[in-house]
């Protein structure tokens, strides 16, 4: 990393300023933080964002011209969820990657999915501020400003809608721990938040209820995990399968086409060998391995050097939905007063006149996995932003 910002930074923290910090978040969002944030940001070089963001663009090439990949991960939609009028690419990726003994970066996962793009900034300024960051040192990737960084997410969110007939759906949206997000966005944005519960539906029209009128959506910004519908039981008015009149900002097919599913297909330096549970016959030193369901969000499910038992524990109809990958021990590169913590950098892109990185999220961890569950008790861990060099 960035020895002298990192230097200054650990010389210069102080609890008052860490305070600071998370009042302007609660100040700016309304309400105490939900999740875990670090102490620290992490202070990154230039080079080591863009060629993460080149792998990233490089691997969602490379499944994208491969012709057996795209009738398999199309295959692999649930058929109860296999939405109609897909968009030829994904409009949201993530690509998550840490960093090996070489300190060259290893694909973490790859998904389709939007994820905190209205958050991030501001979790930077927060940052900035409270801790006096140097204002050479950019939030954003690939030269971007705010504004232009706002400019492509209401270009990929809002389109050509008006932003009263565009909403953000989740399932129950306000006791989500990503519900700052959705505020920001809509402060951002002018898009409404609501319950994938509560939108009615007549004919091939979607609409909400605000304010006691009847409001159609025209396009929908999806942030509804279908894991969770199913695991919830949740009943909505539409199927996903309806002809519906609505565009989507983020096809609901791409969550599982650009999944843990495309790991397997690719072949390129920065992924861990990976293969789908089904097609392995014999283990040996399942230490050496991560065990992965495909469709779980947030880490559920992970098991990080598993045993034969637990492995063998998956029954057999439902091994095809599961995942080894090759186990990479990321190497701890963050010094901070209670020993190197690992990081694992998010490269966000857009996909609109090409894919363009354009923000990026930091999780940081001492634990063997970067989740809360895994670092519980800990401190300079949890989620964070990049400054970039």
């Amino acid at each position: 990393m960035i020895r002298s910002h990192r230097q200054w930074f650990n010389r210069n923290y102080s609890e008052r300023k860490h305070s600071r910090f998370l009042a302007l978040l609660e100040e700016r969002c309304g309400e105490p933080t939900l999740f875990r944030h670090s102490e620290t940001p992490a202070f990154l070089p230039a080079t080591l964002v863009a060629k993460m963001a080149r792998y990233g663009r490089e691997m969602v090439e490379q499944l994208l011209a491969n012709p057996r990949y795209l009738a398999d991960s199309r295959a692999a939609i649930p058929a109860e969820f296999r939405a109609p009028n897909e968009d030829p690419v994904p409009l949201f990726v993530q690509a998550d990657f840490g960093l090996d003994a070489d300190l060259e970066p290893k694909l973490v996962e790859i998904q389709g999915f939007p994820t905190l793009y209205a958050y991030q900034p501001l979790m930077a300024a927060a940052y900035r501020e409270a801790y006096g960051i140097d204002a050479g040192l950019a939030a954003l990737p690939d030269g971007l400003t705010l504004q232009e960084y706002e400019a492509l997410l209401r270009r990929a969110i809002v389109g050509g809608c008006d932003p009263e007939n565009v909403v953000l759906m989740e399932i129950d949206p306000w006791q989500q721990k990503t519900r700052h997000d959705f505020l920001l966005t809509e402060r951002m944005l002018g898009v409404r938040t609501v319950d994938i519960a509560t939108v009615g539906k007549q004919g091939r029209a979607l609409f909400y209820q605000r304010g006691g009128k009847t409001i159609p959506i025209r396009r929908i910004y999806n942030r509804a995990i279908v894991d969770e519908l199913v695991r919830r039981g949740i009943r909505t008015a539409f199927d996903f399968r309806d002809e519906l009149d609505v565009e989507w900002a983020g096809h609901p097919n791409w969550f599982f086409r650009l999944s843990k599913f495309s790991l397997p297909y690719l072949d390129h330096p920065a992924v861990p060998r990976t293969q789908f549970l089904d097609r392995v016959k014999n283990v040996e030193s399942p230490e050496r391995y991560v065990l992965k369901p495909l469709y779980s969000f947030a880490g559920t499910g992970v098991i990080v050097g598993p045993t034969a038992e637990q492995i063998a524990a998956v029954p057999e109809e439902r091994r095809s939905g599961y995942i080894l990958q090759e186990r990479v021990d990321f190497r701890p590169v963050l010094e901070t007063p209670f020993g190197a913590n690992k990081i694992e950098v998010r490269i966000m892109y857009l996909w609109l006149d090409r894919l363009r990185p354009v923000n990026t999220i930091i999780r940081m961890g001492r634990g063997a996995q970067m989740g809360v569950d895994h670092n519980k008790g800990m401190e300079w861990v949890g989620g964070s932003a990049a400054f970039i060099e």
